[in-house]
């Protein structure tokens, strides 16, 4: 039974995260990407592994070696969810900072 991974839950991972920054401009080996992290290269392929469950990468075999990538319309979902959230703190944020220039003028 393969359980669909919740996406929010695989970036709240610090070492997933850092993956994820990796792949930002280049496919790697699983190998590569664990050369990376002072941990052990099975626990570097579970995070491949949710990380691929969750549709943020993709994996490509060329040859004996497996590719990963990032999936770019997947991390554009995220993205596009978090806009919303993000406009509204700067437009609070921006409020605020209004506010303050108002009280140091006075």
């Amino acid at each position: 039974m393969n359980l669909r991974r919740d996406v929010f839950q695989a970036i709240a991972d610090p070492t997933r995260r850092a993956i994820l920054l990796l792949l930002a401009s280049q496919a790697m080996t699983a190998g590569a990407i664990a050369a990376n992290f002072n941990t052990a290269r099975p626990t570097v392929s579970k995070h491949l592994q949710i990380l691929t469950e969750c549709e943020l990468l993709k994996s490509q075999q060329n040859g004996r070696e497996i590719y990963y990538q990032l999936n770019p319309p997947k991390m554009k979902e995220i993205a596009d969810f978090i806009e919303p959230f993000r406009q509204m703190w700067d437009d609070r944020f921006n409020k605020l900072e209004a506010i303050m220039k108002n009280y140091k003028n006075k």
